[in-house]
């Protein structure tokens, strides 16, 4: 069912995945919930460049971990309903930060998941810290929110832009291609991108010959292309920090100037299997970008991505995973408390270790809270590889948690 409020898309769990339970769990149970249940608010772009890779599909996928829940805990589930919620802030800021006010004061929102673009999702933090609500990051890359903006209600879910870097910039590098022009997105993202893997090259032997912001959103990025052949001296790689929709129209226009004839060939700092899907595989064949997650990379990840695809016709992004265990160990770690109570639930997840369909060796570092966890290195197969839709990935190699993510590094205040 959907309903509008105030401009508020609203997504309300049907009666199959409604938690009623009789607050038998540890703690003292449903006495012991706010406003007599859960509320979790899925806070992200449903209308622009990256509603694909996570969108409302993400709200299916939260509604598929509230499923699994009331599974597993029945009528010992420590809520007596469980409600899930959305809304959609169009990758805008100001728009996030009043989305999330009013999430959390009038929706009552127990915790905002996702929140893609680096920039939105630090106004969310802001607004999790003064509400004293947790926020949970799934789409957003800014080591930031690890870093010196971090704060105690705030955690980061999935993927940063360091263990983009450190994944594929390192090993680009290392595979010889030693000259780099990055191009990455005008705001918080795309900065930290082109630090981070400036940083990473540089380490590995490499030099970036230049680095140019570009304007986000963005349809056309001519300016920055035909400059590539010309620099000097002319760089060996095309690094691109874009994502989604502004990826998708990046490599079509890479393609169509054939840098890749002019020696010139492509990496990619962010990708999601949504981004392959819509350009086709043979546009991006053989390229090497690092994966939090990817569908088919064993049994269990397949299964789960069955159970999406039935419900929202397409195999799921790495986001859409992420939301989804995001969501599971939020309701876990409130189940262990007995209650929703944000610092209760806080204690919980800092420091938590689990294995679960998106997180494989997975901690929820208590110092910053990042999640840590193994990641893959992937390559994009040719279409001549490819043997079912969606198949785009050879996974090279797994790069383990302790090595994918970078040391806490004091910066961070909780």
């Amino acid at each position: 069912m959907k309903m509008k409020a105030k401009g508020l898309s609203i997504a309300v769990v049907t009666a199959g995945a409604l938690l009623a339970g009789c607050g038998g769990g540890p703690g003292g149970g449903g006495g012991k919930i706010s406003d007599g249940g859960v509320t979790l608010a899925v806070l992200n772009d449903q209308s622009a460049v990256y509603a694909d890779l996570s969108g409302k599909n993400s709200v299916t996928a939260v509604e598929m971990a509230v499923a699994d829940y009331k599974a597993k805990y029945g009528d010992k589930a420590v809520a007596d309903k469980i409600e899930v919620i959305s809304a959609d802030h169009q990758n805008k800021p100001d728009l996030a930060n009043s989305k999330a006010q009013e999430l959390y004061d009038r929706r009552r929102a127990d915790v905002i998941l996702d929140v893609p673009s680096s920039a939105a999702a630090l106004a969310v933090a802001t607004q999790a810290k003064a509400k004293k609500k947790i926020f949970i990051d799934i789409g957003a890359a800014t080591t930031e929110l690890e870093g010196k903006q971090c704060n105690k209600y705030t955690f980061h879910y999935g993927y940063n832009t360091y263990m983009l870097a450190n994944g594929t910039g390192s090993t680009v590098t290392a595979d010889g291609a030693k000259t780099w022009y990055i191009v990455y997105p005008d705001y918080a993202f795309g900065q930290d991108m082109n630090k981070s893997f400036t940083a990473a090259i540089q380490k590995a032997g490499g030099t970036v010959v230049r680095s140019d912001p570009t304007p986000f959103p963005n349809d056309n990025f001519s300016t920055f292309l035909l400059k590539a052949p010309n620099l000097n001296p002319k760089p060996q790689v095309l690094g691109t920090m874009q994502a989604g929709g502004d990826l998708v129209n990046l490599v079509k226009q890479y393609n169509e100037y054939k840098l890749q004839d002019k020696g010139i060939d492509l990496a990619v700092g962010l990708m999601f299997i949504t981004d392959i899907h819509s350009l086709g595989p043979d546009a991006l064949a053989g390229t090497t970008f690092t994966d939090p997650w990817y569908w088919n990379a064993n049994q269990q990840n397949r299964a789960w991505a069955d159970k999406f695809m039935a419900k929202t016709g397409t195999r799921p992004s790495f986001a859409h995973a992420a939301n989804y265990s995001a969501a599971l160990q939020y309701l876990e770690a409130v189940q262990r408390a007995g209650t929703d109570d944000a610092d209760a639930v806080v204690k919980e997840l800092e420091g938590h270790t689990f294995n679960d369909v998106f997180a494989d060796n997975a901690t929820i570092r208590a110092e910053d809270h990042l999640l840590l966890h193994d990641v893959e290195l992937a390559q994009v197969k040719p279409s001549s590889e490819v043997k079912e839709p969606w198949d785009y990935e050879k996974i090279l190699k797994t790069i383990p948690a302790e090595q994918a993510f970078q040391p806490a590094d004091g910066s961070c205040r909780l």
